[in-house]
Order: structure tokens, then C-alpha cells, then sequence
């Protein structure tokens, strides 16, 4: 890097750092006080409520990247241009471009840095801080039905090839991904109901298989031949055939990664699990359109830096006194959360008409891009 990207590296960074912790620790603050409505609830005390919050620290970090980079780089420019010193750099010989150039080299750091933590780090403390609550306040997962969760489940699982397709009612999702009071309904290819399971408890065993405890297992036999029609409609054609079962091992396409939607929402799931439970919608033909923009998000949001970067760099061309650095300041925080609101905003907008997830992901950051190119570049005739 050349002397002044290096300069302007050290004081970006080190103003980002700054704004960085400042603004998670008012969003801790904030969490704090929404957590302590459960305080006192089970063994969920003050101490598991700091806990649980500290945890999801990185996923805040995550959201604020891009705009605490906005505001630091408008705070290191709107310095520079109240003492003169981008004034000193542009008669030296520093073009529009190549100080766009050095911008983006300087945010490559912190786009990788966000793709580690909306990958590795937050998706893994987002379902720590959720298995701590629910262990503290002893409860578990469960939909919005009073039955508990609905999966579908499609397989080839007989020996002749013959696809089956099962309902699975889990009541309770634990923390350490045990499931209780679990309900499978099999249908064969031509969607009749074949078989009937009841399971106390499950643990996930693999690859591909759940340990069920205390089955009762009820199979449905047809007593009419194939290809015969009965007689009489009203006769049963088929007969009810029930065991129990201590155990039983049940092959089957559903993960414990895929039942862990429930602990985390699409938003702070990482790009792989969100990518293996679309393939699983997918092949049981559900609805994928939340899962799939909740992906391109993903993958394009660390890019947001770079956006947040060139809309930065006009400040640099604004002759102002010192004077007026908060309130450059104060724009580049609005700007910040404009981008943020238009960017929520315009995923439920996209999921509600069912646009395509990447045209959704992407069209806020163009936006913000070319309203940062077009001041750019009006700065710099003026």
C-alpha cells in the first residue's frame, strides 16, 4: 500500500473499532432490557439474561459492520477536509478514482470479516444463546400449532423403489436437538395412508437415521388384491395391524440442522444450512421464497461495505470547518439507517410479491451504490 492508503487505512480502521463497540453496546444495553421480562422465569436469572445477550453479540456485530464503516470513513474524511489535509492529498496528485481504488482496498478486510462472522461465529452463538434460555427457563421449541411442528419427509426408502412420503408431527423440540412426542404418518405412492408410528422421544443417530423410544407402531394392510375394486364401499379395505416397540431405527431425510430453524430465524442462519433446508424444501415442493432471499442476503450483505465506502467519499470534497464534522456525522448515521430500514423493507416487499430472491437481495446496494456514484461524481465537478 502506498504512504497515504496506509494513512487512510489507520484512521479508518481505528475509528470503525471505535463505533463498532460503541453502537454494540447500546444494542447490548437495549437486548438487556428487552431480556429482562423473562428474568425470574424456571432457573432464568439476571446472570443467564447477560449471557444469553453477550452471545448474541456477534451477530449485532454482523448488522452494524456496514454502517459503522460508513461513519468512520465520514468521520476520517470530514476531519481531513476541515483541516485541508484532503485538500493537500488532491493537489498532490490524488485523482477521484484512485482514491475510490484505495477506499475499496481498505474495506476488503472488513468484508471478509464480515463473512466470518455471518458464517461461522454469529450462526453458532445465535443457537448457544438460544439453547441457553430455553435450558434456563426449561421449556422447548415449538410452533404456533398447539400439535407442535409439522415436517414433510420424502424418501425412497423400500426395497422396491416405491417413494414414500411422510408427516412428521414433532411436540417438542429440545436443545440438544432430542425431539419428544413425535407422530409419523407414512403414505405410499398413490398417497394412502400405510402406516401410523408413535414415538415417547427421538435422537438423531447418523447418517440418516433416528433412534425412536416407546413406539407404537400401527400398519395398514390392504385385504382387497391390487387391481381388484371392491364390491362394497362401505366394507373396510384394509386391516390395522399395531405393535410396540422398545426402540426403532427410522431412515429418514430430515436432520437435526434442518429442525434447527426453529432456534435460529433465516436471517442468522449461515448460507449452509440455509441452502441444505431449501434443497429439503425443494424436494417436498414447499414454498422456498422466504429461505431463498434470506440466502442472497446473505451472500451479498458483507458486500454492503463497499457501498457504505463509496458513499463515504463525498464527504471528503465538502469544505467545511470543524464545526460541521457531527453534523456530517449525524448525515452518514441517518444514511446508514436508511439503508438499513430499505433493505428489511424491501426483503418482506420481494418475499409478499414473490420477486426473485436475487433481484431482492441485490436492488437496495445498487441503489445506494448509484446514489453514491452520482454524488461522487457532482462533488467532483463542483
Amino acid at each position: 500500500m502506498r504512504i497515504y492508503e496506509r494513512y487512510f487505512a489507520r484512521q479508518v480502521y481505528l475509528s470503525f473499532i471505535f463505533i463498532l463497540f460503541a453502537f454494540s453496546g447500546l444494542f447490548f444495553f437495549f437486548d438487556l432490557i428487552n431480556e429482562l421480562n423473562s428474568v425470574g422465569r424456571g432457573h432464568y436469572n439476571f446472570s443467564f439474561a447477560v449471557l444469553r445477550v453477550a452471545l448474541q453479540t456477534p451477530s449485532r456485530f454482523y448488522e452494524i459492520i456496514p454502517v459503522a464503516a460508513l461513519i468512520s470513513a465520514i468521520y476520517v474524511f470530514a476531519q481531513m477536509a476541515a483541516n485541508s489535509e484532503y485538500t493537500i492529498f488532491r493537489v498532490s496528485g490524488l485523482a477521484t478514482n484512485q482514491a475510490l481504488r484505495s477506499l475499496l482496498k481498505i474495506g476488503i478486510p472488513l468484508v471478509l470479516l464480515t463473512y466470518l462472522i455471518g458464517e461461522v461465529v454469529g450462526p453458532y452463538t445465535d443457537q448457544l444463546s438460544e439453547r441457553v434460555r430455553l435450558e434456563a427457563l426449561g421449556s422447548a421449541v415449538s410452533s404456533n400449532f398447539e400439535s407442535g411442528v409439522w415436517v414433510k419427509d420424502t424418501l425412497t426408502a423400500r426395497a422396491d423403489g416405491e417413494q414414500v412420503t411422510r408427516f412428521v408431527n414433532v411436540g417438542e423440540l429440545r436443545p440438544d436437538a432430542t425431539i419428544s412426542n413425535v407422530r409419523i404418518y407414512e403414505f405410499d405412492s398413490k398417497f394412502r395412508l400405510s402406516n401410523v408410528r408413535i414415538a415417547k422421544s427421538g435422537v438423531y443417530q447418523p447418517p440418516g437415521h433416528w433412534k425412536l423410544t416407546d413406539v407404537t407402531d400401527t400398519q395398514l394392510i390392504d385385504v382387497v388384491p391390487p387391481g381388484v375394486t371392491p364390491t362394497d364401499a362401505l366394507n373396510p379395505v384394509y386391516r390395522a395391524k399395531q405393535i410396540t416397540l422398545p426402540e426403532y431405527s427410522l431412515r429418514s431425510e430430515l436432520t437435526p440442522q434442518i429442525l434447527s430453524v426453529l432456534l435460529v430465524s433465516p436471517d442468522r442462519m449461515s448460507m449452509f444450512n440455509l441452502f441444505r433446508y431449501i434443497q429439503h424444501l425443494t424436494e417436498n415442493h414447499q414454498d422456498t421464497q422466504r429461505y431463498e432471499i434470506a440466502l442472497w442476503r446473505k451472500l451479498l450483505y458483507p458486500f454492503a461495505v463497499f457501498v457504505m465506502l463509496v458513499l463515504s467519499l463525498p464527504f471528503a470534497y465538502l469544505h467545511t470547518r470543524a464545526g460541521v464534522v457531527g453534523m456530517k456525522v449525524f448525515g452518514g448515521i441517518m444514511l446508514g439507517m436508511s439503508f438499513q430500514l430499505f433493505n428489511t423493507l424491501f426483503s418482506h416487499i420481494g418475499n409478499l410479491n414473490t420477486w426473485p430472491a436475487p433481484l431482492t437481495a441485490a436492488t437496495p446496494g445498487l441503489v445506494y451504490l448509484v446514489l453514491g456514484l452520482v454524488g461522487l461524481k457532482w462533488v467532483d465537478r463542483h
